[in-house]
């Protein structure tokens, strides 16, 4: 298992950085060429997201995209520093459910809707930690590896 960590400073320019990050991760771990567009835009939406919710709440602590490359499937978690509502344990939703269940505002729903549109398996967890999507995508095997 190969993974890769960013972590970037709350600003709106670094989503850039990690949406490129994202999609060379991505095509290195296998992911179909025609979905490496489906993964920018997700991660563009999850870490703007995080970035906002960051400037929102006055946090300067960075924000976190973890890429990581299994067998069958990547991963992408992007992650903020917000603690969820109530700051008690914390509570993962997956896909449309994290949508319909949202206590944000109308830009957060609307950019956890773009994102469950995009990505089959996406989870949202939000806890006295912060709050972390973690979207998968299935890799492609070559047969041309030995």
């Amino acid at each position: 298992m190969a993974t890769v960590e960013l972590r970037f400073s709350a600003q709106p320019e670094h989503v850039r950085t990690a949406r490129l990050v994202a999609a060379a991760v991505a095509r290195r771990a296998g992911v179909e060429e025609a979905v490496l567009d489906e993964v920018r835009l997700a991660v563009g939406e999850a870490c703007s997201r995080a970035v906002g919710l960051h400037r929102v709440h006055g946090l300067t602590a960075p924000v976190r995209v973890v890429l990581t490359e299994e067998d069958k499937a990547f991963s992408i978690e992007v992650g903020d520093e917000v603690p969820g509502p109530g700051g008690g344990p914390a509570d993962t939703v997956s896909g449309l459910a994290a949508v319909q269940d949202s206590d944000g505002d109308t830009e957060d729903e609307m950019g956890l809707a773009v994102i469950s549109g995009l990505v089959d398996d996406v989870e949202v967890t939000s806890g006295e930690s912060g709050g972390t999507i973690r979207m998968s995508w299935p890799v492609s095997v070559s047969s041309d590896l030995p």
